[in-house]
């Protein structure tokens, strides 16, 4: 590989006919090109998903209660209720595996009446009663002072973070929010926070941003809520995923409101965990698919290389008979045709490799520089060094097996006959 004289062979050999090479390598080129492209394109696409869920804990589930469809122990169909404080205890302390367990409340919605004022400026927003936890299932930035901590949650704290958007309809520019008080309900609330969600998850992002929280205590004692839990979001531990352990979940909470267990509608739930499994699954299929119509293009490059071969090969058929009289052995002269085929396949290849690393890089300066580049479903399309590597192991082999067939077609001539070849 360091002979100087192989070398000068090889680039000799492929330079004889520089438009018929070039055409060859396009083959090549183009196949590792689009090969390269479809995966960013695959991996933006999951960037993208995971930028919407903006952190959000995805060994998640959210539970609700709904009308009993079947009936039990002299109890009707059709019966409502409502979890209560004491089953979040229940589930923390009978149901290992879970990591959070937070009941929450909601008041409200942008689509409602005006519940919320301050001063004379009034607006419909989501009002939750939450636990400090929920910030770890559903991650936000606390842009100014802090979320709900448990200090607000033992005392009854009248508090409340407020998104960006509450401040732009209910505050003058450059005013203040922390410190300052909002009316919900008619009861006054004191401003410690305010948040900004990353997460555009199962709504409108501009809503999103236009949420209150509240201690969780607070807003039953507020609202005359008792012990009345709205719904759940349930987190599991890493290693157990939350679609194991529901059905337990599920058997306690039926056991503790007398539903039957065979009543699969009287629990309403969303398994975040299995719906991201499906989402891996679909991004799982679109790398195959990328791989597969890659490498297909690629094949047809190879076969182009296979064909070039042989022509080399039949117009060298004399210099191949004559370093065979020589004494050059059939080993050295299948080495020669495989080192020239692997290597104008690698110089194809990484050629590429290289345009598509231009290209994408163009591409994500497009994206960056967008309007509204943050609802844009691509991010960062891009490629692991891993893939090159593989993309690199599949043009050597692509390029020893491009050079066989010539490779077995030249030493397969007899030394005499080549050396009659006109």
């Amino acid at each position: 590989m360091f002979s100087r004289d192989k070398w000068n062979e090889i680039i000799e050999a492929l330079s004889a006919n520089p438009f018929r090479t070039l055409i060859t390598a396009f083959g090549v080129f183009w196949g590792i090109f689009i090969l390269v492209i479809l995966l960013s394109a695959s991996q933006g696409l999951q960037n993208g998903i995971k930028r919407q869920m903006g952190g959000l804990s995805t060994n998640t589930m959210f539970m609700w209660t709904q009308p009993t469809s079947k009936p039990f122990k002299g109890l009707p169909q059709g019966r409502s209720f409502n979890f209560k404080n004491p089953d979040v205890e229940a589930l923390k302390r009978d149901i290992d595996g879970l990591l959070y367990v937070s009941p929450r409340n909601q008041l409200g919605g942008f689509r409602g009446s005006n519940n919320v004022v301050r001063g004379e400026k009034t607006g419909a927003y989501n009002v939750y009663g939450d636990y400090p936890e929920f910030i770890l299932q559903q991650p936000m930035d606390i842009l100014k002072g802090r979320f709900i901590n448990y200090g607000d949650i033992e005392n009854n704290r009248k508090v409340t973070v407020i998104g960006e958007g509450v401040i732009r309809e209910l505050y003058a520019p450059g005013e203040e929010p922390l410190g300052s008080y909002i009316k919900v309900q008619g009861v006054n609330f004191l401003v410690v926070g305010v948040y900004k969600s990353i997460s555009n998850m199962g709504g409108d992002a501009e809503e999103s941003q236009k949420q209150l929280f509240i201690p969780f205590t607070t807003f039953q004692q507020a609202f005359n809520y008792g012990d009345v839990v709205g719904w759940m979001t349930i987190t599991a531990e890493d290693d157990k995923p939350i679609t194991d352990l529901k059905e337990d979940i599920f058997k306690l909470l039926k056991d503790r409101h007398t539903v039957d267990p065979t009543d699969d509608r009287a629990i309403g739930h969303f398994d975040l965990y299995q719906e991201f499994k499906k989402i891996n699954g679909l991004f799982s299929i679109l790398t195959a698919v990328s791989y597969i119509v890659g490498i297909f293009i690629l094949g047809s490059g190879i076969i182009g290389i296979v064909n070039i071969m042989l022509i080399i090969v039949k117009e060298r058929t004399q210099e191949i008979g004559i370093r065979r009289a020589l004494g050059a052995t059939p080993a050295v002269i299948i080495k020669q045709i495989l080192t020239e085929s692997v290597v104008l396949s690698l110089i194809a290849g990484m050629a590429g490799i290289i345009f598509a690393s231009f290209v994408l890089a163009l591409i994500n300066l497009g994206l960056e520089n967008a309007p509204n580049s943050d609802q844009i479903p691509i991010v960062n399309p891009s490629v692991h060094l891993g893939v090159v590597v593989i993309a690199l192991i599949i043009l050597v082999i692509a390029g020893l097996l491009a050079g066989l067939i010539p490779a077995i077609t030249a030493i397969r001539v007899k030394p005499i006959d080549a050396l009659r070849t006109e």
